[in-house]
């Protein structure tokens, strides 16, 4: 990983870092003044952001080591490793948001009355959904741009909060405003919320263990290796390809065919110039290995 990328990885996770510290406290002061369990909860939950920002912080780092004896494919797959780690910190969330709506629900159908929240609460959740939602623009850009799969994860982690929040400003909003009966509506929209969560941990957490078990990259992606590959008349014949992800990088493998009678210099000189696009195309951190054989006579 390049100077350029890990200090980018580390600027938005500062900022994300930040917010979540101030969100936090904020939420966690208005829940307990405005007598609000539903935005406790959601003050826990970017308290648990905050975790997910030193994981990435930390992993961004350790996957940044070059290669060395023991790994000769460098240490990308830590920031694998980090996107599962923050996919299950986002599970564990929507399982706590759903255990406590469940217990929500089921006082209200015992005949139990949940408390009024106070408008100090309304006005927190009003401010962490637009924060979170601003936060999780900039460091989805970001991690897009930069390549970095465990960024990418930690802004839906982001956007997890401003659904929770939004579930928690729906029932703030109809215990606050319509009376004791609609009170229930908060834990039920705490449950849809925590849906939302696990579909999106899942999918983050597939993600992740694809690249550690190697799974070959989307075969839109192959095909444009081989298009690539092939670009050179001289080459013939790309077969053989093994493709997988290391991290923000890939690493690719493949065979091709030149004329026999070819000097190895200029054999050489072509498959620089394949290596070329690849990089070009995929990112200079793209591993390469090309294996040429001789073009069997027709």
């Amino acid at each position: 990983m390049d100077a350029h990328r890990l200090k980018a990885i580390y600027r938005v996770t500062f900022v994300g870092f930040a917010v979540n510290l101030v969100l936090a406290a904020g939420k966690l002061a208005a829940g307990l003044a405005g007598r609000s369990g539903a935005m406790v909860a959601d003050a826990v939950h970017s308290f648990s952001d905050l975790a997910t920002d030193v994981v990435v912080a930390a992993f961004a780092k350790l996957s940044a080591k070059p290669k060395d004896e023991g790994h000769d494919y460098g240490h990308g797959k830590y920031e694998t490793l980090a996107t599962i780690l923050v996919s299950l910190a986002l599970a564990a969330v929507g399982a706590g948001i759903l255990v406590s709506s469940i217990r929500g629900i089921r006082t209200v159908v015992d005949g139990g009355i949940l408390p009024r929240p106070g408008a100090v609460a309304l006005a927190a959740a009003v401010v962490s959904i637009v924060a979170k939602e601003l936060l999780y623009r900039y460091t989805v850009r970001e991690g897009r741009r930069i390549g970095s799969p465990s960024v990418v994860a930690n802004a839906w982690h982001h956007r997890s909060d401003a659904l929770s929040s939004l579930g928690t400003l729906v029932g703030i909003g109809c215990a606050y405003f319509l009376g004791e009966k609609w009170r229930i509506a908060d834990p039920i929209a705490a449950l849809v919320v925590a849906v939302f969560i696990f579909k999106i941990a899942f999918d983050l957490i597939r993600t992740g263990l694809d690249e550690l078990m190697e799974r070959s990259l989307p075969p839109d992606l192959e095909r444009e290796i081989l298009r690539l590959v092939a670009l050179d008349p001289e080459v013939h014949d790309p077969h053989n390809l093994r493709t997988r992800r290391i991290g923000a990088s890939i690493a690719v493998e493949v065979h091709v065919r030149m004329d026999g009678a070819m000097s190895v210099a200029r054999s050489h000189e072509i498959t620089e110039q394949m290596e070329r696009r690849l990089r070009d195309r995929f990112g200079d951190g793209t591993m390469i290995a090309i294996h040429v054989e001789p073009l069997r006579a027709q």
